[in-house]
């Protein structure tokens, strides 16, 4: 079994960032790589990027260069970046390439496999909080760690085997979930529960230690989830919601999840990923979302707030 020897990774950001460091380490010169084009290329090549306090400036390479494709390709980018993304890596992908998609969704997979096909395509997820603070990055990373898989794993396939034994080599924390979308749905339901409530009413994680209203929407929203995941075939439950609290209760205080951190920050959010997909797939099944529609209506009114939209003009 030939081992991964290359290894390109698109989103340099807060979850990118988690892989970043010791894949650049471990591999030979050069054979780690972020692929970024324009303005942001630049950017990374003449400022790089801080991780811990720690400035790194890895081998960046444009979309557009031909030739030496990746053994491993790392999809950490936004969930509105990802149909660009699909394009971008199209020069990095070889006849062996696997991907990775390590977004916070539940459909990421299946639209890089429509592009790239499934037999490059394995599941993945992410569970780690990152802080991200004007371009630097701040977070435990033994506190967090990446699951993949193939969607059931009860033995290991050999592309699956590669991508442990690199992981080992490196250093970076790793899960092999017996279920996969089993895992991918707990994560968004979690994600739903913490990420939006946080960012709608702009309260770090430590609200949910001290909170009875907080968790009253947390756990209302992530009920919603439940159904929904049911009524696709995805075991989730009460147990689910049980099994958080000890994550939750040991979650820094004061980090934020994402959706937060972009409203302060004056970005887009992932919305429409989070509870937008709830709200139209509760549509689409005859399921009633109210706090995730609250949640939806609620964060793209912020979002039109930070536009500027609601400023006086003058006449």
């Amino acid at each position: 079994m030939e081992q991964i020897k290359r290894v390109t990774l698109i989103g340099l950001g807060a979850m990118g960032v988690f892989f970043a460091p010791k894949l650049d380490a471990c591999l030979e010169k050069g054979n780690f790589r972020v692929l970024a084009g324009g303005a942001r290329r630049e950017r990374l090549k003449s400022a790089g990027v801080t991780v811990n306090g720690v400035n790194h400036h890895f081998t960046v390479v444009a979309p557009e260069q031909e030739g030496d494709p990746a053994d491993l390709i790392i999809m950490a980018v936004k969930d509105m970046g990802l149909d660009q993304a699909i394009l971008d890596i199209k020069n990095q992908v070889g006849p062996s390439t696997q991907i990775l998609c390590v977004m916070n969704g539940i459909d990421s997979e299946e639209r890089v496999a429509a592009v790239y096909g499934w037999e490059r395509v394995l599941y993945s997820y992410m569970r780690i909080s990152i802080v991200m603070q004007d371009g630097a990055a701040n977070f435990n990373p033994e506190a967090g760690k990446v699951h993949f898989g193939e969607e059931k794993n009860f033995e290991l396939t050999e592309r699956v085997e590669k991508i442990r034994q690199l992981f080992e080599h490196c250093g970076i924390k790793y899960g092999i979930d017996e279920d996969m979308k089993r895992g991918m749905w707990f994560k968004y339901m979690c994600n739903i529960g913490e990420n939006m409530t946080c960012a709608m009413f702009g309260v770090p994680f430590g609200a949910f230690q001290i909170s009875e209203h907080a968790n009253a929407i947390r756990y209302k929203a992530m009920g919603e989830v439940i159904k929904i995941a049911n009524r696709l075939g995805i075991d989730l439950s009460q147990d689910d919601i049980d099994r958080q609290e000890h994550t939750i209760m040991n979650l820094p205080f004061i980090n934020k999840p994402s959706t937060l951190q972009d409203l302060e920050n004056g970005r887009k959010t992932e919305i429409e990923m989070f509870a937008g997909k709830v709200v139209r797939l509760g549509a689409e099944l005859g399921i009633d979302t109210p706090v995730n529609w609250l949640y939806y209506h609620g964060i793209k009114l912020l979002e039109e707030k930070n536009s500027l939209m609601f400023q006086k003009k003058e006449i």
